[in-house]
């Protein structure tokens, strides 16, 4: 289970991805190629669907104006394009301040549709217009869900207006509380926007999803709070709490927060069920309480996001392993080579990847990357990441890694050799 102290320093904000398991497939080998996506669903950048249950993020439409159909090199190329601009959004040299959260979790959406359609989804292979294969593939022409970047970020506009035309109808002025009041009008009563657990649905923890189903994770919809409340002049800031992420103007009398009316307070309303759930850390919360808590920045929201979608990813991956963790190949819990499904652990990579971006020296981090390039097989690569997380890594924790590091370079010669490393892997 992820685990993401509100206490923590923005560097601990790595998960500890020992949770249980996703779902069954087969032979994980490296990734980004084409392999056949078991669809249980037919999902369309529409919202229109067919089918029982949820519909799973490897079908949605990803639609590329200037490329042709049947380019499979195109997907990877707007792959690339999406982390090399999520690259330049969370580069260090940027001030914080001056990160778009939706932008940055936009192009985390956008790669891993791109992934998924180069892996073979057909209706992730739907493109509005033919031009020449020698087009070059712009990232702000890709539409995703039916939109582009800039059209996906007009729906915070949107938002805004809407709220905007409630305050107008009010009569009322703008003090933070009458359009915290507003704002929670126009998106628990006119939109119906609700919350949903981490692990109910992948669809929940991507930005474009959220805003054309109105469902998202806590984390997710607190962006598109304060998206919405930052274009209307009201700072709101949000710290994890748990598997919780609580949000909250800044305010000079929170005690206004926690008064009752109709049955809930103004806080309880902007966060949903946890801050009355006996169950949740939120519940604990008065008006001095809540100054205290760390307040998460741009940085450390887009890696909660991301620590969010390696732990929904890796789940979904090891479903048909039961009692398997992420760190049990360092336990010697596991005594069989698992049985993964290919592209979430490639997803679960990804997500890994991007969250070492904003946090190359943490070891946790690192280690988690390291063992889930073990699980796809990668062992070159899972040897490398670990022994750059033992640099980092207590005296204890690496007298665990050093011998899983050994036994990788001697995964890694079999398989030069194509020979079966079984009785390596599960000694």
């Amino acid at each position: 289970m992820a685990l993401i102290s509100p206490t923590l320093s923005p560097s601990s904000l790595a998960l500890s991805l020992s949770c249980t398991a996703g779902f069954r497939a087969t032979d994980c080998r490296p990734f980004l190629r084409r392999s056949n996506i078991q669809k249980d669903w037919n999902w369309r950048g529409n919202g229109k669907k067919s089918g029982h249950g949820f519909p799973s993020m490897a079908s949605q439409s990803l639609s590329f104006e200037t490329i042709p159909p049947c380019s499979s090199n195109a997907f990877l190329e707007v792959a690339k394009l999406a982390r090399k601009k999520l690259k330049e959004e969370v580069s260090l040299r940027v001030k914080d301040e001056d990160i778009s959260i939706a932008k940055a979790l936009l192009y985390v959406a956008i790669e891993d549709e791109a992934i998924l359609a180069f892996n073979g989804d057909e209706d992730a292979c739907s493109f509005t217009e033919e031009r020449s294969s020698q087009s070059t593939v712009h990232l702000d022409e890709v539409c995703i869900g039916g939109k582009s970047i800039s059209g996906w970020l007009s729906e915070f506009d949107a938002l805004t207006k809407e709220v905007e035309a409630e305050l107008v109808q009010r009569e009322i002025g703008c003090h933070v509380v009458q359009v915290i009041e507003a704002v929670n009008t126009v998106l628990f009563e006119s939109r119906h926007f609700l919350r949903f657990p981490v692990l109910v649905d992948s669809r929940f923890s991507y930005l474009h999803h959220v805003l054309s189903s109105n469902c998202g994770t806590a984390i997710m919809l607190s962006v598109v709070y304060m998206e919405i409340c930052q274009r209307l002049g009201v700072s709101i800031v949000g710290s994890p709490l748990g598997e919780d992420f609580l949000i909250w103007p800044r305010t000079q009398t929170p005690e206004e927060l926690f008064k009752v009316s109709s049955g809930h307070s103004l806080l309880a309303v902007i966060n949903g069920g946890c801050v009355e759930d006996p169950r949740s850390r939120a519940s604990d919360l008065n008006s001095q309480s809540l100054q205290g808590l760390y307040v998460a920045n741009n940085r450390d929201i887009i890696g909660i996001a991301l620590a969010n979608l390696i732990r929904l990813h890796w789940k979904r991956a090891s479903k048909g392993n039961h009692g398997l963790m992420l760190i049990s190949p360092l336990r010697s819990i596991n005594s069989k080579d698992p049985l993964l499904r290919p592209v979430e652990l490639t997803l679960a990579i990804m997500a890994a990847e991007r969250m070492l971006l904003l946090q190359p020296d943490n070891w946790t981090l690192r280690r988690d990357y390291g063992l889930l390039l073990y699980y796809a097989r990668r062992y070159g690569e899972a040897a490398q990441e670990l022994s750059i997380c033992m640099a980092f890594a207590p005296v204890e924790e690496v007298a665990v890694i050093e011998p899983f590091v050994q036994k990788l370079h001697l995964l890694r010669q079999i398989y030069s050799l194509d020979l079966e490393p079984r009785h390596l892997a599960s000694s």
